[in-house]
């Protein structure tokens, strides 16, 4: 959600805010965005790119993506982007924030693996619609929201393929890896209100993936 479009100032102060308020630690994984999306357009309308190529053109977007985040929270972020899940890092700080990796593997891998070495079962998930769907809401007006659903039945819907820039739910890759991890993810819109209660363990509008 930091470029939806256009960047979106108003939920990063907003979202700056909520984590200072808050009691624990964040891990914070930063996607690519519009930027991303415009970028690898770009380059399929100049030449003909490879996917590896169309990936390292949205790692370079969640890189950028990241600084911008981590400036957010200054001297209360550790001081470097971390751009790659494996790497051998300590943070003492309130906040880390991570970015694309390499290609093959999204920033929502990115997130379950930290999550995984750091001990935390659940990773909340931001993104530009409220819930998952039985189908794909922009060609199915009909569409129902999931408030609860297993890794099996979103594997179901996404498929099983990685696609640099691909605007699913949840990565197919990273779903394989939080089935076999037992992880869970909520994800949810943009609501601040709505973050503010997911953080809070208080009622919230979205969807639970697990099991």
């Amino acid at each position: 959600m930091v470029v939806p479009d256009a960047i979106n100032t108003e939920f990063l102060k907003q979202m700056r805010d909520i984590i200072m308020k808050d009691d624990e630690r964040f891990i914070i994984v930063v996607g690519g965005g519009a930027t991303c999306r415009k970028y690898q357009q770009a380059a399929k309308e100049i030449f003909h790119p490879s996917q590896e190529d169309l990936d390292w053109i949205g790692i370079a977007a969640t890189r950028l993506n990241a600084e911008l985040v981590k400036y957010l929270f200054k001297d209360f972020a550790h001081p470097e982007v971390m751009t790659n899940p494996h790497a051998n890092i300590q943070f003492r700080e309130k906040v880390l924030v991570a970015s694309g990796w390499k290609p093959g593997f999204s920033t929502d891998y990115d997130a379950l693996v930290l999550a995984k070495r750091f001990d935390a079962d659940t990773i909340i998930n931001i993104t530009n619609v409220p819930y998952v769907y039985d189908k794909n809401p922009r060609d199915h007006p009909d569409v129902k929201p999931l408030k609860e659903m297993s890794w099996e039945e979103l594997r179901g819907i996404v498929g099983d393929t990685w696609d640099p820039g691909m605007n699913a739910p949840f990565d197919p890759i990273a779903a394989e890896f939080a089935q076999k991890s037992s992880l869970i993810v909520n994800i949810l819109g943009p609501d601040i209100e709505n973050l503010k209660k997911c953080l809070a363990g208080l009622p919230w509008e979205g969807t639970t993936i697990q099991g």
